[in-house]
């Protein structure tokens, strides 16, 4: 431990911009985050049935490992460098209804179909991360709502509460049914994995019935078949030493909204338990924090990947100091409220040794296409300034600032609804990847709200879905999700932008 900790010192004062580092931090525990005002929170009315939650959710078995999250830490490194593609996406919210193997299933397809068209279009490959299994928590923009003349609490999302109305008071038994619907949508994915279901030569299979679109259903087959042929080709020339084929990396995600329920699956790392030994793989989990000659490394252990919200990333904030002594790679959502200089300060807050940990911090900017332009340059330009550029990584969030309300339906069956149109989330993204290009950075991933169903929540894309569509098939119980012909559309135009070469300088 000695000797790991004395590597990671000195790979800090060696940094170049190591003059620029300001005082050392306070020391960090898993519930620092307390002395800071905490935005979010969830106010329960049975203290003791809350406090006894808690306490079992602290004795539970982590859900993912050590190793795992050093894997993650190692390919986002890679992404910072400009040597991958990161892929974040799945649902707004999940609900402990989807915990069934067929939606499991069709978040899994979607996810490797896209990353098939990332990687064979772009020839870049993609770090997988799905928001699921744990994304059962929501901010909300008020604490109550009015529902014909009634004040109700307001959905926090199935780890809260319920949707239904005769059950919106906050409920601590379902803190401990999101654990368990964690774990057991993460033990059917790892099984689907473990049996051939991600194996690359299987692609054929994966089932297109919602894809509607010609062009991209023959494209996609197309595809397809060029990479059969290859494997075939390798195998006659006896490279039968063909495994990866078979398998991908599960990585999953979720906003860390409720920081007691985050504090419990807070764990000292085991470094017994990775699977990395060497002292480079494990300074890729240091958190600066905790870093000492006898401090432990703690690390959350309810996903690979978590990331503050857009209403809960201040400076001064709980989840911001939260996230400081954690070794998970982080994202920190990034609105047009957000000024370059407190940019700076945030990532430094939440991550003090940024410069020497690339990829540990994913900045996920969403500013509505309208926005871009202005919003995105500057902070380009203050990350470069201070030091930052190769270290942190640029992900486009091209949903949250394209979100707004259409009345649809006849009489009265006439209801409003929230949606997204898939052009104005098209142009985000291609808007990013042009700002970046001209302020010579790089834009290393996409953050998606999606879901593997046919449903009819985002107006437009290939199946020109307008908003008298929506009332079809409109299920999410939060914000609008690209369906999946919309999902596989987004693939081919981010691997048309990646490959144009704008990405690449």
């Amino acid at each position: 431990q000695d000797k790991f900790f004395r590597y990671y010192n000195q790979q800090e004062t060696a940094h170049p911009h190591a003059a620029i580092r300001k005082m050392p931090s306070p020391p960090w525990s898993p519930d620092s985050w307390r002395s800071k005002p905490a935005k979010q929170q969830v106010e329960y009315v049975d203290k003791e049935a809350f406090n006894k939650a808690i306490a079992q959710l602290q004795s539970l078995p982590p859900l993912i490992s050590t190793g795992e999250v050093a894997e993650l830490r190692k390919q986002l490194a890679e992404v910072a460098q400009g040597k991958r593609f990161l892929l974040q996406g799945g649902d707004c919210a999940e609900r402990f209804l989807d915990c069934s193997s067929t939606a499991i299933e069709q978040k899994l397809k979607i996810m490797l179909q896209m990353s098939l068209v990332l990687t064979w279009g772009a020839r870049v490959p993609t770090v997988r991360v799905a928001r699921m299994a744990g994304q059962y928590a929501k901010p909300r923009s008020k604490p109550t709502e009015m529902i014909d003349g009634v004040t109700y609490t307001s959905f926090r999302g199935d780890n809260v509460n319920s949707f239904d109305l005769s059950g919106r008071e906050p409920d601590p038994e379902r803190l401990l049914q999101g654990y368990f619907h964690s774990a057991a949508t993460l033990n059917y994915a790892r099984a689907l994995i473990k049996d051939g279901f991600a194996d690359v030569r299987s692609a054929e299979d994966w089932d297109l019935g919602f894809v509607k679109c010609s062009r991209n259903r023959a494209k996609y087959e197309q595809m397809v078949k060029s990479i059969l042929d290859a494997s075939h080709f390798v195998q006659v020339c006896g490279l039968t030493d063909l495994e990866r084929l078979k398998t991908v990396d599960l990585f999953v995600c979720h906003e860390a909204m409720h920081l007691e329920y985050e504090q419990a699956l807070t764990r000292p790392l085991s470094r017994a338990s990775s699977s990395s030994s060497s002292v480079d793989s494990m300074s890729l989990l240091a958190a600066e924090g905790n870093a000492g000659a006898e401090a432990p490394l703690f690390g959350n252990l309810g996903a690979h990947f978590i990331w503050i919200g857009d209403r809960t990333r201040g400076l001064d904030d709980a989840h911001v100091e939260y996230m400081r002594g954690l070794a998970n790679p982080i994202g920190i959502k990034v609105g047009p409220s957000m000024a370059p200089s407190e940019l700076v300060a945030v990532i430094e807050a939440a991550c003090p040794a940024i410069r020497s940990n690339p990829g540990k911090v994913t900045l996920i900017t969403r500013f509505g296409a309208n926005n871009v332009e202005e919003k995105l340059p500057p902070l380009i330009q203050a990350v470069q300034d201070a030091g930052m550029q190769g270290a942190v990584i640029w992900c486009c969030d091209p949903m949250h600032g394209n979100t707004s309300a259409v009345v649809a339906g006849e009489g009265e069956a006439a209801k409003e609804y929230k949606t997204r149109s898939f052009d104005a989330v098209l142009t985000e993204l291609r808007l990013s990847f042009e700002v970046h290009s001209r302020c010579g950075s790089q834009l290393g991933g996409a953050h998606l709200e999606m879901t593997g169903e046919n449903v009819t929540e985002c107006t437009g894309g290939p199946e020109e879905l307008s908003s008298g569509d929506l009332p079809m098939r409109y299920t999410t119980y939060c914000d609008p999700r690209l369906n999946y012909a919309q999902s596989l559309e987004i693939a081919f135009l981010i691997a048309d932008f990646v490959k144009s070469g704008e990405w690449a300088k």
